[in-house]
């Protein structure tokens, strides 16, 4: 799974990064930020008719358009690669909403007793990219609200310490993945894999991370593993 995630890098530089526009609101809005969790704002990069990308703000927690309210919505802060193309909550936004989601990096928690959390980021320093979707959902007056999801699937070599893994997607494939002309099937379904071995490092960091009030540079400050 993929639960906790760090953005602490400006906007315009991720937006430069990724080689996309940038949705002024966003810059606007953002401030660093090193422990954020579900319903709080991620980036997200969508893909116009035109072909234009653009990176905006998304509520971490995909809300479907037919939900009725998007409070009684749960747990939809990952999507699981084994049934994204088929679950009713995912299918559309399967078919014609995929996004990037980028990240500076995410945590995972190593089972024990106490339980380890680590930090998990690119060996290269390029920005994290996740395979994600998103969904806009308008109340009776219309309001807009943006929201997305991070698809996970089963652990490679890079993710010792737990059974799953968010899908990173490496930049040959960017193009596919936000393709809106491919709408399933095989095609995008093969990019829903672990990550090749070497392409993500790891280290243990300050088990505060575990409390999202906790916030801070010094949650990255190294630390010995206490599992």
């Amino acid at each position: 799974m993929c639960g906790r995630i760090a953005l602490y890098d400006e906007p315009g530089q991720v937006a430069r990064l990724l080689d996309v526009g940038l949705d002024p609101e966003l810059a606007e809005e953002w401030r660093p930020r090193w422990n954020l969790g579900p319903t709080t704002q991620i980036f997200g990069v969508a893909q116009s008719m035109d072909g234009l990308r653009t990176m905006s703000a998304y509520r971490w927690g995909l809300v479907p358009s037919w939900a009725k309210d998007p409070a009684a919505i749960k747990s939809t802060f990952n999507a699981r690669a084994e049934t994204v193309a088929t679950k009713p909550m995912y299918r559309k936004a399967f078919q014609s909403q995929r996004i990037l989601v980028p990240v500076q990096l995410f945590y995972e928690w190593k089972a024990g007793t106490p339980k380890q959390p680590y930090a998990f980021k690119r060996a290269d320093g390029e920005p994290v990219v996740f395979a994600g979707l998103r969904e806009r959902w308008k109340d009776a007056e219309g309001a807009e609200l943006r929201t997305a999801t991070i698809i996970t699937t089963e652990a490679g070599p890079d993710m010792p310490i737990h059974t799953r893994q968010p899908v990173v997607l490496e930049r040959s494939s960017w193009d596919k993945w936000l393709d809106r002309d491919v709408t399933g099937g095989d095609t995008l379904l093969s990019l829903l894999r672990p990550t090749v071995e070497g392409t993500l490092v790891h280290f243990p960091v300050n088990p505060d991370i575990g409390n999202t009030r906790n916030e801070g540079p010094q949650l990255l400050d190294p630390v010995i593993d206490i599992g």
